[in-house]
């Protein structure tokens, strides 16, 4: 059942305040030192777990420390390098690609634009919204991933079914001051409650105002009444 952008902005706001209280200390889970690590944490995430990525960065970390690193290496052996991650043939073949665009139109440096981002092979608006929070500081929107597209969806803060059509209606509902800290309570509720499979609504924080609760107590929250 449908429901109104008012209704949506109450959802969306009473969902927010449950999640800062249960994960106040929730933040990105990639680790890196730099706004390279960053960038290739980040493409190498897409499909494939954060603690998968960190496993692997260690030690890809310690070899490639720069651009022109990446640009110089064979692509097969940076698929090496990388084995282990979802379609690291493809992302090796990103990464070398990155690395030579980096060298030949930003210094060796990451840029700190969307635009020049996404014309990074392999960086799509997700990626490209990660690394500018968390590298240059900068909040343009709401890093849409499987977690947020799931969540908003079930929550009923949205209807939109793809990332790329849920983040300006994200960015509409919730405050810019929440654009980026969202999503890491969307992840943080999506690994440990809200899972893909069999969520856990009976330990859920926000099971009484869920409309997709597997259990009896469904309410919509501006109206107090049941949503099915």
């Amino acid at each position: 059942m449908g429901t109104s952008l008012p209704t949506r902005e109450r959802q969306a706001e009473e969902v927010l305040d449950r999640l800062h209280d249960e994960y106040p200390d929730s933040t990105i889970s990639l680790r890196f030192s730099n706004r390279l690590e960053l960038l290739v944490a980040v493409v190498l995430s897409a499909q494939c777990t954060d603690e998968r990525v960190n496993q692997v960065t260690e030690d890809l970390f310690e070899k490639y420390e720069s651009a022109a690193d990446y640009a110089a290496a064979e692509e097969s052996e940076l698929a090496d390098d990388i084995y282990g991650i979802t379609f690291h043939n493809n992302k090796a073949g990103y990464l070398k690609s990155i690395g030579e665009t980096l060298v030949d139109e930003h210094d060796g440096e990451v840029p700190g634009t969307m635009s020049s981002l996404t014309d990074l092979k392999g960086v799509g608006r997700k990626t490209a919204n990660v690394v500018l929070q968390h590298g240059h500081d900068v909040v343009e929107g709401v890093v849409v991933d499987t977690h947020v597209q799931r969540l908003s969806k079930r929550l009923g803060i949205t209807e939109r079914e793809r990332p790329g059509a849920i983040e300006p209606e994200l960015m509409e509902l919730l405050p810019e001051s929440e654009w980026q800290q969202s999503t890491h309570l969307f992840i943080s509720h999506g690994r440990a409650v809200c899972t893909a499979r069999n969520p856990s609504c009976n330990a859920c924080t926000l099971e009484d105002v869920c409309p997709s609760s597997k259990l009896d107590s469904e309410v919509d929250l501006a109206s107090g009444e049941p949503w099915k």
